[in-house]
C-alpha cells in the first residue's frame, strides 16, 4: 500500500514555492505545507504562496485538504520577522511598525489574504493537523471549514506572550466555535488544547490516530463529495449567514435556497 505521503505527491503541482504546495486531483486539492525542518513556520512569503494557491486552484475543485509535513502542522510565524533584518528581500516587522499607519494596515490585509479564501463557497476546506499548531499555525487551521487532528495535537494562541494580538482571521472562527469566554481564556493565556479537549469544545471535528490523520481526511473528502456540489453551496453559505440573521430570517433564507435548489432539479433554473 502506498503511503500517505507517496499518496499526496502523486500529482504533479500546480503551484510548489516558498514552503506550499498545490496538488490537484479530480476535484479534491490539496495544499501542503512543505518546511518540516522549520516546523512549517510562516514567512510572509509562504502568506503569499499560500494566497496564490487559492487562486490557481481550477474550478472543478470541490474539496481542498490542507496538511502540514514532518511532525507539527506549523509552529507559527518564524521568529526572525521580529529580527531587525528580518527575511531576505522583506521588511522586518520592527520597520513596518515604525512606517505609516495605513502601510502597515495594508501590509497586515495582505498577510490575511493567505488565511481567508479557505471558506469560499465553493469549497468545503479540511485541515489535518498533527503536533503543533502554534499562533498563525492556530489560526490557519481554524481559517478552514473543517478540522482532523491527530491525537498529539497542540493547538495555542500565543500572541499574547509577544505583546500582540492574533490579527490572521483566526479570532472569529474561534468565538464562533468555542464561545466567547472560552476564547478569551485560550487567547489570553496562550495554553494547550490537546486532542481531547478539541474535540469536546468544538474545534476538532474528528480525532484519530496520527497515522491515520492522511486517510481519514482523504475518507472525508470523499464523503462530502457524495452530494451534489449546488446543494453543499447553498447549504454551506445557508450556515454561514446564520449568526447575521435573526431566526426568521434565517428562516426566509431557507426558502429561497430551497426553492432555488427545487428550480434547478426541474430544470426551471436560469
Amino acid at each position: 500500500m502506498a503511503s500517505p505521503d507517496s499518496r499526496q505527491s502523486a500529482a504533479a503541482p500546480v503551484l510548489d514555492k516558498d514552503g506550499v504546495r498545490l496538488t490537484v486531483e479530480d476535484a479534491v486539492a490539496t495544499v501542503t505545507l512543505t518546511h518540516p525542518a522549520k516546523r512549517n513556520a510562516q514567512s510572509p512569503a509562504l502568506w503569499r504562496a499560500l494566497a496564490e494557491a487559492g487562486r490557481a486552484l481550477p474550478g472543478s475543485v470541490r474539496v481542498v485538504v490542507l496538511r502540514g509535513e514532518g511532525k507539527s502542522f506549523s509552529a507559527g510565524l518564524d521568529r526572525q520577522a521580529f529580527t531587525p533584518e528580518g527575511f531576505d528581500g522583506e521588511p522586518s516587522f520592527l520597520d513596518l511598525a515604525r512606517g505609516a499607519d495605513d502601510v502597515l494596515d495594508a501590509t497586515i490585509a495582505e498577510y490575511q489574504e493567505a488565511f481567508t479564501w479557505w471558506r469560499r463557497s465553493d469549497i468545503v476546506s479540511i485541515a489535518a493537523v498533527q503536533g503543533h499548531a502554534i499562533g498563525a499555525g492556530f489560526q490557519l487551521a481554524l481559517a478552514c471549514d473543517l478540522r482532523v487532528v491527530a491525537d498529539d495535537v497542540q493547538f495555542a494562541m500565543r500572541e499574547t506572550s509577544l505583546g500582540l494580538v492574533p490579527d490572521l482571521t483566526g479570532t472569529h472562527p474561534l468565538v464562533s466555535l468555542v464561545g466567547y469566554a472560552r476564547a478569551l481564556e485560550i487567547c489570553a493565556t496562550g495554553r494547550f488544547v490537546h486532542a481531547d479537549e478539541a474535540e469536546r469544545v468544538g474545534l476538532a471535528n474528528i480525532v484519530v490516530p496520527g497515522d491515520q490523520l492522511d486517510a481519514t481526511a482523504r475518507d472525508l473528502a470523499a464523503a462530502l463529495l457524495a452530494a451534489p456540489r449546488d446543494a453543499v453551496i447553498e447549504t454551506k453559505a445557508l450556515l454561514q449567514g446564520v449568526s447575521g440573521r435573526s431566526y426568521e430570517e434565517q428562516r426566509a433564507a431557507e426558502r429561497a435556497a430551497q426553492a432555488r435548489r427545487l428550480r434547478d432539479l426541474a430544470g426551471l433554473g436560469d
